[in-house]
């Protein structure tokens, strides 16, 4: 259904519930699906997280500078990005780490063009370091690059399969939103990702599919166009 998408994967998802780290097993599940959405030949793009190793918000960095701990938050997301490029090269298929900050020994500088060619080549590229600039979360992150390759959709992929009224987790009555607007999820404070990526989602008409990445071969359903999730609309 789709010619070219920007997936967002959390850290905390490669940790597959441990809380810290990378769970071999279940990158190269992910790697996996991948590989069947690049077989289907959709282009594809995707920004992953660090927050199985370091969250620059979370508790651990409550002591320090700001800028220090988003600057460390987006040292592991080069991390999960280098680990996630191995467990695809493993299935033959050719994937680049570009990275927002300059790290040229492990990864490629992000430049738009540059990585726009490599989808149109055929590879599978991961974009690392977030923005390259503090205070900018990883789905602001994810928004961007969304919009700079022009994928035809942002795909969140997360541990609950779409959006709630409150946290399923917690709220047994919570209502799930088949489909919803980006006005509305600021308008409800609903806490799928910052305001500021919400509001760049809005308003350059990039729709947004939230779903849930604990079901082998949802990624591909979504890329495939079926109904699963959330689906957000500008």
């Amino acid at each position: 259904m789709y010619k070219r998408v920007l997936l967002k994967l959390s850290g905390e998802a490669l940790a597959a519930g441990a809380g810290f780290g990378i769970d071999a097993v279940f990158i190269h599940k992910v790697a996996a699906e991948i590989a069947s959405v690049h077989a289907l030949g959709c282009e594809m793009g995707i920004v992953v997280g660090g927050g199985n190793f370091f969250r620059g918000v979370a508790q651990q960095a409550i002591d320090m500078d700001r800028v220090a701990a988003d600057h460390m938050g987006m040292l592991s997301t080069v991390i999960n990005a280098i680990a996630l490029q191995d467990a695809v090269e493993k299935l033959a298929i050719n994937c680049r780490v570009m990275s927002a900050i300059s790290i040229h020994q492990v990864a490629e500088p992000y430049i738009r063009r540059r990585a726009i060619r490599h989808l149109e080549k055929g590879r599978v590229v991961i974009f690392a370091a977030g923005t390259g600039n503090p205070f900018f979360s990883t789905d602001t992150a994810a928004s961007l690059r969304a919009m700079e390759i022009k994928a035809d959709i942002l795909l969140k992929a997360t541990s609950v399969d779409g959006i709630y009224t409150s946290d399923p987790k917690l709220n047994a009555d919570a209502v799930k939103f088949p489909e919803i607007s980006y006005g509305d999820i600021l308008r409800l404070n609903l806490r799928v990702m910052d305001a500021a990526a919400v509001s760049l989602c809005r308003d350059n008409d990039m729709p947004m599919m939230v779903f849930s990445m604990r079901e082998a071969g949802n990624i591909v359903r979504v890329v495939q166009g079926e109904p699963l999730g959330s689906l957000v609309t500008p």
